[in-house]
């Protein structure tokens, strides 16, 4: 599978998105139980801003009935689990452990960035403060790792040591992606550019792929195979998202049309132009070289980033990027077929167009 397989009616992408969906279904009802279980445990300060992050409090305590986000790791984890053989039902508490650190990145991402929305509502830090979601955040990575190091499962010991190594690589990917910021707009290059992005997205979908196999207790190589494939399709989402990022529906995604050009993002098809040696690349460093873009501004850099070639070199990318996942899928689990979970996830996620 890739990304440009498919067929004129499209009812191939169509069938593997009804089958993500209820694959996403499944791992919030079997995950959700177990993160509400994992944060009753943290002390009430702490749980209540992580009640509300995940939506299931309003900021007074009151219950909310919102979902926690799609599940797309912990269903990776899972999943990963049921492709090499193993029971599922014995990595619930890993694929907990990874939702944990993706909200812990969630929470500090929003403080970075600034940003003052999520899943439709106030992020917490403008509702609780720094302060608060910040250590809160700090709070559900330390759980994550209780929670896995607690269980008695031969798999326990190297998923803490896998999760807590992976946890290292996110924060140099958040560090790098911070440092990128603060650069001349034609300075940061694309290698650095896709070394970042695998270290913060590519890595923990990486590691909810290795964690699964490690429960259904594959080998190193097998191990390894799994997680070259969450790192690749991990790469082929950032670059989705960063696609969506320029050219997203604003009433789908909720942001302005070219949200990221506007916040000066040095995103992957925004570097890619940067570093195309074109005409375009210099008219949008001009503007990426401007304190503040206003609409129009926003709507030539993206012109820009077109011309210079960002946008198909980010398609053809993502593209690559899935081709090389399904090989490495194909390296750990070379019966396809028993896939079929992996690879429709991994088509969902890099099939978005909102």
């Amino acid at each position: 599978m890739t990304t440009t397989g498919t067929d004129r009616t499209g009812t191939r992408h169509e069938g593997a998105g009804r089958d993500a969906v209820a694959l996403l279904d499944r791992a919030h009802a079997v995950v959700t139980p177990r993160l509400r279980a994992d944060l009753a445990t943290l002390p009430a300060p702490l749980r209540r801003v992580a009640m509300y992050h995940f939506g299931w409090e309003h900021a007074d305590g009151r219950p909310a009935a919102g979902r926690a986000g799609k599940a797309v790791r912990p269903a990776l984890v899972l999943a990963s689990a049921r492709a090499l053989g193993g029971d599922p039902g014995a990595a619930v508490r890993a694929a907990a452990a990874v939702e944990l650190v993706h909200n812990f990145t969630l929470l500090h991402d929003d403080i970075v960035d600034e940003d003052r929305t999520r899943r439709g509502r106030p992020t917490a830090w403008t509702v609780f403060g720094v302060p608060d979601a910040l250590v809160t955040g700090d709070a559900l990575q330390a759980l994550a790792l209780t929670v896995l190091a607690a269980e008695r499962h031969p798999a326990s010991a190297p998923a803490a040591a896998r999760l807590g190594a992976c946890v290292v690589e996110l924060c140099a990917g958040q560090q790098a992606d911070c440092a990128f910021e603060e650069r001349h707009p034609r300075d940061v290059t694309l290698g650095e550019c896709l070394a970042m992005a695998e270290s913060k997205t590519g890595a923990l979908l990486g590691c909810a792929c290795a964690l699964g196999a490690l429960y259904a207790g594959a080998g190193e190589a097998e191990v390894a195979a799994m997680d070259a494939f969450g790192r690749q399709a991990g790469l082929a989402f950032q670059l989705v998202d960063d696609l969506i990022g320029i050219w997203g529906d604003p009433r789908r995604t909720g942001k302005p049309a070219g949200a990221d050009l506007a916040a000066h993002k040095k995103s992957l098809p925004v570097v890619a132009a940067l570093t195309s040696g074109t005409a375009e690349a210099a008219e949008l460093a001009e503007l990426y070289g401007r304190p503040d873009l206003d609409e129009k501004d926003v709507a030539r850099a993206a012109g820009a980033v077109e011309r210079a070639g960002g946008r198909d070199w980010a398609q053809a990318e993502a593209a690559d990027r899935m081709a090389r996942a399904v090989h490495g899928l194909s390296c750990a689990v070379p019966d396809l077929d028993a896939a079929g979970e992996l690879l429709a996830l991994a088509e969902f996620v890099t099939r978005r167009n909102h």
